[in-house]
């Protein structure tokens, strides 16, 4: 008899990431309670199993559930306040100003909510987040069933959240102990920048993180200025003064990466640190092109990040999957220098690795967590496909995002998010806007 699971899908084609540079066409995924069974032929799959439901996709690719390395998800709430201005300006003058007036509780829920709903709409199913109240984050990803990281921030400098450091770890640290073995919530050490936290805090940090064996996902050589003010400060770079502190390891996740000489992607190379690309945020904010072909090329793990809404207006990882690749080709001047395939791997189990759940997800193999993005193909701007995952890395967009899963259940269908009122979600904004801007 045909052994009974929850779920078959079948799909035109499936791209399961590992093994590496595989496309499987005309095959089903069998799911049960929560997690992958199987993945076979469709004809097999009927035979071979008895599901509760049957979700046909016959014009749609399905991969892994999209992995965004870094965000802080509740800034959805200032998107587009102050566009076109660098980093500095647009921090001290504007975003800390507003921040300092509106940040509360309701705030990161309202604007976690808004992003959780615009990333699972873009077939993103994890994210690793780095903001004030984290609790509050964590019960937005809840309410709408998806999987996060949610960074406990550190900084020397006093917010509406803490004081200083110790009061931001000795908060982080109680919210993990409360949430700690939630399926869908992991926990990283977010200290926010080396220019914002001590040698002492980070000494503090280091120890947290190699006691409780968890990832430190930090801001990285964002800016040029925040190089030469580490060398005015501290005599150092920043990813020197991290080697000389001990922070640089396979735990770490340095967000954007921009300015970084060869020796310094030896550096992370050699310690097995994760780079979390932004091509977004890095243009939008003119802080330059990171070095990705030679970060690659040396053998760091290179995942995709969105930045926070407010330095980018997009949650979008298929945007920065075609921007990262373009990038490459073009800064390089290779053609070849970072194909469609590998460009999927970055968005998807290169993430997951980064943040230590290779194992759970960003990949479609047995054992794993069902958690699937769907897209559709049969949009004549789309057509003609010689290549799905040429297709899906060059012209999809977020807008063909059809289905999305996490850990077996729907989230996304037929392009609607299942769990959330999206008219209610715009009046939220709306009001929040009526606020900020007074």
């Amino acid at each position: 008899m045909p052994d009974p699971v929850d779920l078959i899908i079948e799909a035109k084609w499936i791209i399961p990431v590992e093994p590496a540079d595989i496309v499987l066409e005309n095959h089903s995924v069998a799911v049960d309670q929560g997690r992958i069974v199987a993945i076979l032929q469709q004809s097999e799959g009927k035979i071979r199993f008895a599901p509760r439901e049957v979700r046909r996709l016959h014009d749609h690719v399905l991969v892994p559930g999209f992995v965004n390395l870094h965000t802080h998800a509740a800034m959805s709430l200032l998107k587009g306040l102050a566009d076109d201005l660098p980093l500095d300006v647009w921090l001290r003058d504007h975003i800390w100003p507003a921040e300092a007036r509106h940040v509360s509780p309701q705030f990161v829920y309202d604007g976690s909510l808004l992003a959780c709903a615009e990333m699972l709409r873009g077939g993103i199913t994890c994210f690793a987040d780095m903001y004030f109240f984290p609790q509050a984050t964590a019960k937005a990803a809840l309410e709408l069933g998806m999987r996060a990281v949610l960074g406990l921030i550190a900084m020397d400098f006093p917010t509406a959240y803490a004081t200083d450091a110790d009061d931001y770890l000795a908060k982080g640290m109680a919210f993990r102990d409360e949430y700690r073995g939630h399926p869908l919530l992991g926990f990283c050490l977010a200290p926010h920048a080396p220019y914002t936290v001590s040698d002492r805090g980070f000494e503090k940090i280091l120890i947290l993180a190699e006691q409780c064996e968890l990832p430190i996902h930090l801001h990285l050589h964002e800016t040029l200025k925040e190089v030469t003010d580490s060398v005015k400060l501290f005599g150092v770079r920043p990813v020197e003064r991290l080697r000389r502190l001990g922070v640089l390891g396979p735990g770490l996740i340095g967000a954007h990466a921009v300015h970084l000489e060869d020796h310094e992607i030896q550096l992370l190379a050699r310690h097995g640190c994760s780079v979390a690309h932004c091509p977004a945020s890095n243009l939008k904010l003119a802080s330059g092109i990171a070095p990705i072909v030679p970060l690659c090329e040396r053998g760091v793990n290179v995942g995709l990040g969105t930045d926070g809404a407010a330095s980018n207006n997009r949650l979008d990882i298929l945007q920065e999957l075609r921007l990262a690749m373009l990038l490459a080709k073009g800064s390089s001047g290779r053609a070849e220098a970072l194909g469609a395939h590998r460009a999927l791997r970055m968005a998807t189990l290169n993430g997951a690795r980064a943040l230590g759940l290779d194992g759970e997800i960003g990949s479609i193999e047995v054992g794993k967590s069902a958690d699937f993005c769907a897209i559709g193909t049969d949009d004549s701007l789309l057509a003609p496909c010689y290549d799905p995952v040429s297709l899906l890395a060059y012209s999809a967009g977020r807008e063909h995002v059809s289905d999305v899963w996490v850990a077996g259940k729907a989230c996304v269908a037929d392009g609607a998010l299942l769990p959330c009122n999206t008219i209610e979600l715009k009046n939220l904004a709306s009001l929040w806007q009526n606020r900020i801007r007074l």
